[in-house]
């Protein structure tokens, strides 16, 4: 398979990341995490170094600063480990409390200082990569690039990103700095599909409740932005977990993936995130599990894009969407 979009800047990434947001406990910041939210962590590190998994998403929200406390704990404990993993972190949001509600904020000093609060917590110089979290509708990228500019000079941050926007955005941002922007992070999955159905829906009535920039996939494509995908698995629509919200088209794909994971002697993970990886932009999964044994089951992922037919993909895709029935041997 091709090399992912990071390649291209230099940077050894691996074709799976880690998401961090689940550890920390509870998003109470108040309660304090325990030792089995520890060993819950490095269980999982330990399993994603062992599959060549060196990729680590944080954000500084994330159980309200309590993930990234956690990691920086490991961090401390294993001193060696800093240097063989790459951080990535994001700010940007401000969560609510008991006199404002959730915002966004690109300021220059709040930027400035989730950085120094995500470094503090961590334990470390700097992180390999932020990204800026949700668009922030009072920005002036004047002000962000004023911000990049510090963090870049001050080796606190070596490469920048953002998350959940679109290409007008990006632009907007990219026109006042020459620091270049090498990540989107996305909700991507075989469950949400927009970024699939505003190509195949255009102009049809169906593609009227579509949510996704037309020009964003290409554009991420061209300008060698890496994609990655935040919640790749569908939070276990398809391999496993009980949804009340199951559709017939869900429980169907679900046994759809699980024939095909029998017969290629693989994992159902590894067949659902294969389907999003097999998509020519290089996307990235982000596995956001604390659940060791799940991310040793994503290790063949890579492999199945690779061996996945057109027609799977496709079967795959109408299946989820309920346009098709694929045949289920018994």
């Amino acid at each position: 398979m091709k090399d992912i979009p990071l390649h291209h800047h230099g940077i050894l990434s691996s074709r799976l990341a880690i998401g961090c947001m689940g550890f920390g406990g509870s998003w109470d910041e108040a309660e304090p995490y325990t030792l089995e939210h520890m060993k819950q962590l490095e269980a999982v590190v330990d399993a994603a170094l062992s599959i060549g998994i060196n990729f680590f998403d944080h954000a500084d929200i994330y159980t309200r600063g309590k993930a990234e406390r956690m990691f920086g704990e490991l961090l401390a404990a294993k001193p060696s480990l800093r240097e063989q993993i790459f951080i990535q972190s994001k700010c940007g949001i401000q969560l609510a409390d008991e006199a404002l509600p959730v915002r966004y904020n690109f300021s220059k000093s709040h930027i400035v200082a989730s950085v120094d609060g995500i470094l503090n917590r961590l334990g470390t110089d700097y992180i390999d990569l932020l990204l800026l979290h949700r668009p922030d509708p009072l920005m002036d990228p004047e002000e962000v690039a004023e911000a990049i500019e510090l963090l870049k000079k001050s080796g606190k941050v070596k490469h920048f990103g953002v998350s959940n926007m679109h290409s007008a955005q990006i632009e907007y941002l990219r026109s006042a700095t020459q620091e270049p922007f090498i990540v989107n992070q996305l909700h991507l999955s075989l469950a949400h599909r927009h970024f699939l159905d505003q190509e195949l829906l255009i102009n049809r009535n169906e593609g009227g409740a579509v949510s996704f920039d037309p020009a964003l996939m290409p554009y991420m494509q061209q300008q060698r932005i890496q994609i990655q995908a935040w919640g790749p698995l569908a939070q276990g629509r398809y391999t496993g977990a009980s949804r009340p919200d199951a559709t017939e088209a869900d429980l169907l794909t679900a046994r759809y993936i699980e024939q095909l994971a029998q017969q290629k002697e693989t994992s159902k993970e590894a067949i659902l995130l294969g389907w999003l990886m097999k998509h020519p932009a290089g996307i990235q999964p982000v596995l956001g599990t604390t659940n060791a044994a799940r991310v040793l089951a994503c290790q063949d992922a890579e492999r199945q894009a690779e061996l996945m037919t057109r027609e799977e993909w496709w079967s795959l895709y109408a299946a989820a969407s309920g346009t098709f029935q694929p045949v289920i041997l018994p």
